[in-house]
């Protein structure tokens, strides 16, 4: 049986009240219903209806969250169970801004927070949501209250429709390990490239404006520029008691401003009683509701990576109320890209930090955090050539972007190459030696650039073909580039890296592959003689494809390129 939950209702420009909704609700086709299953929605099976999870109902809906490596994952949790204290990230399992059952799917986000005492929590003490993250404490290690421990969390946004005008809708999620009693958390949206370094104990990346980023207005009260974004939530036995809205904005913007996208709703907190900066609730300028919220029932599914406890058991199945789920219509507060500052493919933030805190005061003792982690985060644009250098003669070469998605527009231009044929796409066909530059819209609707690519190709007069091909039938070149660097053959790779390259003596070389994070996935130690050298590097099937860097060290030259992997 689900929790019953207020709904809240704005009355023009006047505080809000509540009214009680005594079932779970479907918005923009995706289930608040306080469970995670597609297609069962309030127990009731073939809803046709999206969530976070399918667990093989029947039914047109879908789930959100990409699943790959479930089966894996609770086979380790038996198999050694020291896996369990570790966190998970997976994110969507649709490219960004799909159109899947009617809807416009931006991004989703599901995470484990580590288990056991660790530094991803905030210290007992004066840790609050007015003040700086370069003020925030965290321990070496400490335990969490049951009611504040987060196990979960999940995040999705997508529009109520397949128009960057339709509705847009934030859906969140959080499993907490005490059930009983209130319970209260955050989820925290960031501008800036905010993250938590373990090492130092301390977050870095905050934004300007005493640790975060504000709000700016122009004088008829339109939108400038975004800033932060709070939701603060408090839940009892009986369901959602409150779900605020705050940003951050300076303090004197709240005598004198006048929001055209919402409206001010009275409070104000930053780090003291003076400060010039801080967190402002805000109510949609409109009447209706705006958010809505449950929590499970007992014995709900826990999904398909089950549920780790803080005792580190692994259940299937949450307790009552321990699971707790809630939507805002951002479009209806005002806080849409479109609405803000008529930006369609706009958003509204980079990174969340979802918090748990002591009381229903805003200003209450911070207890556990999950994150930040980056969110509206779409692949830029990389691209490459099959071809990249024209070995003695001009010839033909096809150059792709590596990482596409299908709901983007690549549009494709030269200052000195020559394109063969159509100029947008994912891939374009040239047949001269210069610079190619391909540019991003995240949709064709956009009309903003998103990111941009350059690949460059070469003409090497002096080089020839060797009469012999390698063993994949390809050719490769009698004089490469001397020792300014080495080649890759083909750019993108499949299965094996290619490496070639001339040295003008024997020497040590050191190959390391990193991915776009910096993280090295291979080492590889090798010697190569004087003149052409050829390398060859095995991709393990467990690299995704994508983008990838190639650092190479022969003797006291450092050369790196990019490589493009595509399964």
């Amino acid at each position: 049986m689900k929790r019953i939950v207020p709904l809240v209702l704005l009355c023009s420009n006047v505080l809000a009240v509540t009214a009680q909704i005594t079932t779970p609700v479907k918005r923009a086709n995706f289930e608040v219903d306080g469970g995670l299953r597609a297609n069962i929605f309030n127990g009731t099976p073939n809803s046709n209806t999206d969530d976070w999870f399918g667990n093989g109902d029947p039914g047109t809906g879908t789930f959100v969250i990409d699943t790959t490596g479930a089966a894996y994952i609770n086979q380790l949790y038996i198999n050694t169970p020291a896996t369990r204290m570790l966190p998970l990230f997976r994110g969507m399992r649709y490219p960004q801004f799909s159109i899947v059952n009617n809807s416009m799917l931006i991004d989703a986000v599901f995470i484990r927070d580590h288990h056991g005492d660790d530094s991803t929590a905030f210290a007992s003490g004066s840790n609050k949501n007015g003040m700086s993250p370069a003020n925030w404490a965290t321990p070496v290690a400490q335990g969490v209250p049951d009611k504040n421990d987060i196990l979960d969390m999940f995040m999705h946004v997508r529009r109520a429709g397949p128009n960057v005008t339709d509705s847009l809708w934030l859906f969140g999620g959080v499993s907490l390990e005490g059930a009983n009693g209130n319970r209260y958390f955050d989820f925290e949206m960031y501008q800036t490239d905010i993250y938590y370094e373990r090492a130092s104990l301390s977050f870095k990346g905050y934004g300007p404006d005493a640790g975060h980023t504000a709000w700016q207005f122009d004088a008829a009260g339109n939108v400038l520029k975004a800033g932060d974004i709070i939701f603060t939530a408090e839940y009892s036995g009986s369901g959602l008691n409150n779900l605020e809205a705050r940003i951050w904005v300076n303090k004197n913007a709240l005598t004198t401003v006048t929001p055209t996208a919402f409206t001010w709703g009275g409070a104000f907190d930053g780090a003291t009683a003076g400060a010039t900066y801080g967190y402002a609730n805000i109510l949609p300028s409109t009447a209706g509701s705006y958010y809505t919220g449950l929590q499970c029932g007992a014995n709900t599914w826990a999904g398909p990576f089950s549920l780790v406890r803080v005792d580190n058991s692994v259940v299937t199945n949450y307790n009552a109320d321990q699971f707790l789920e809630f939507s805002v219509n951002l479009s209806k507060l005002g806080l849409d890209p479109l609405v803000n500052v008529g930006d369609p493919c706009g958003m509204p933030f980079r990174r969340i930090l979802v918090k748990s805190r002591s009381s229903n005061s805003f200003s209450a003792e911070l207890k556990d955090f999950v994150g930040p982690f980056d969110f509206f985060r779409a692949p830029m644009a990389a691209a490459s050539a099959d071809i990249p250098v024209f070995c003695g003669s001009v010839g033909v070469s096809t150059i792709s972007v590596g990482n596409p998605l299908i709901t983007s527009l690549y549009t494709w231009s030269t200052p000195d190459g020559h394109i063969v044929g159509d100029t947008v796409g994912t891939s374009i066909t040239i047949d001269q030696p210069g610079s190619y530059i391909v540019r991003q819209e995240l949709m064709d609707s956009c009309g903003s650039t998103y990111a941009r690519d350059t690949v460059t190709i070469l003409l090497d007069a002096a080089c020839t073909v060797m009469d012999k091909k390698d063993k994949d039938g390809r050719f490769i070149w009698q004089k490469q580039i001397g020792t300014k660097g080495f080649v890759l053959l083909p750019n993108p790779v499949s299965s094996q890296i290619h490496l070639a390259l001339t040295s003008p003596d024997k020497a040590d070389a050191s190959i390391v592959i990193v991915d776009l994070s910096g993280r090295i996935l291979k080492q590889v130690k090798t010697n190569v003689a004087k003149g052409t050298s050829s390398i060859n590097i095995e991709c393990p099937p467990g690299w995704q494809s994508g983008t990838y860097f190639i650092k190479m060290i022969v003797g006291n030259e450092v050369f790196t390129q990019k490589m493009i992997l595509r399964r």
